[in-house]
């Protein structure tokens, strides 16, 4: 949000009935209630060290798997590959959710920017997480079938493949809402970048239930019940070959992961589905709400970003090939 919040400061915070409408209307992930300058800064400086900490991570991983030519084709490393194209063009986005930031959330890029960065942004959201969702049963697929051929390994790269056409298919298709309904409003004299559907708040309520439901609940069940079962299949296969060292390693592996998942989207996920409730008017707008969604909110969305920077180092750099790969680069240079 924007200048047209600054009459809740201090004491009045208590907004007329149409005021309160206006504000749930705006509200939007990409914008946030008007903050202090030093929130403004400290969002700003995370987006750039998220930035500059995921064109890094990314781009390693596109040298590692595409430039050196990994051998091992398989649909993780294909996942992997798609994985840090996804948070590349993620990350290229925040530069100017910075500049927003720094200008009070006034855009200054135009309308079709607005629409272009807002739904690249969403899109490759729900890419990274479909795409996240996808590892996670193939990890546990490829552990199953590890007695079959190397022909059936080549038949399996090749439908991953189509995995992931599928996936850059559904995440253009959850976009569409954004794509057709991102615009740039003129709010108190301030161009503001957000999302304003025809049916108002109510609306605006379903568009984001649908990213709860659909880039979070659903892919959290679904690498949940996977890793779930992967770890009951590999210690299984410990307790015959009496190897715990390998179950250990797996199991750290997959609670980095679902960790890192989880602390990463759920706050950020929270505090939408509070704002979905007073759009609802399930629950009252009230200063709580304010200043959760003033000065949590912005941090949930930073948190939510790491994600972008954290993947390339979770799913490479805990991989021997990948971390053999990069200390000889290090040596190298």
């Amino acid at each position: 949000m924007s200048r047209e919040n600054g009459s809740l400061h201090g004491g009045n915070w208590n907004r007329s009935r149409a005021d309160r409408e206006l504000f749930s209307n705006l509200e939007d992930i990409d914008v946030t209630a008007d903050g202090t300058p030093a929130l403004r800064a400290l969002v700003c400086a995370v987006y750039a060290a998220v930035c500059a900490a995921g064109l890094a991570g990314n781009l390693l991983v596109l040298f590692f798997i595409r430039v050196r030519h990994e051998r091992r084709q398989s649909r993780v490393n294909l996942f992997v590959l798609h994985l840090a194209v996804t948070d590349l063009q993620f990350v290229l986005t925040l530069p100017f959710w910075a500049a927003d930031t720094a200008l009070d959330f006034s855009w200054p890029f135009g309308a079709a920017m607005c629409k272009i960065v807002l739904s690249v942004t969403v899109m490759n959201m729900y890419a990274s997480v479909f795409f996240l969702t996808a590892m996670s049963v193939t990890r546990y697929c490829a552990l199953a079938s590890a007695l079959d051929t190397s022909g059936a390994e080549r038949r399996r790269a090749c439908s991953g493949k189509w995995v992931c056409a599928s996936v850059w298919t559904l995440a253009t298709v959850f976009t569409a809402p954004t794509a057709v309904f991102s615009t740039v409003s003129s709010v108190s004299g301030e161009k503001l970048c957000l999302l304003r559907f025809p049916g108002g708040q109510y609306w605006l309520a379903v568009y984001h239930i649908q990213k709860m439901v659909v880039g979070f609940v659903l892919p959290l069940c679904v690498v949940s019940v996977s890793y779930f079962l992967l770890l009951r299949f590999v210690r299984k296969r410990t307790m015959k070959s009496r190897n715990p060292r390998r179950s250990s390693r797996v199991t750290r592996s997959i609670t980095i992961v679902m960790l890192s998942f989880f602390l990463c989207w759920m706050p950020n996920h929270a505090v939408t589905l509070w704002s979905v409730l007073v759009k609802l008017n399930v629950v009252n707008w009230d200063r709580a709400y304010y200043l959760a969604h003033t000065y949590v909110f912005p941090l949930t969305v930073c948190l939510a970003h790491t994600n972008s920077c954290l993947n390339p180092v979770i799913y490479c750099l805990m991989r021997k090939e990948f971390r053999d790969k990069l200390r000889g680069l290090v040596h190298r240079g």
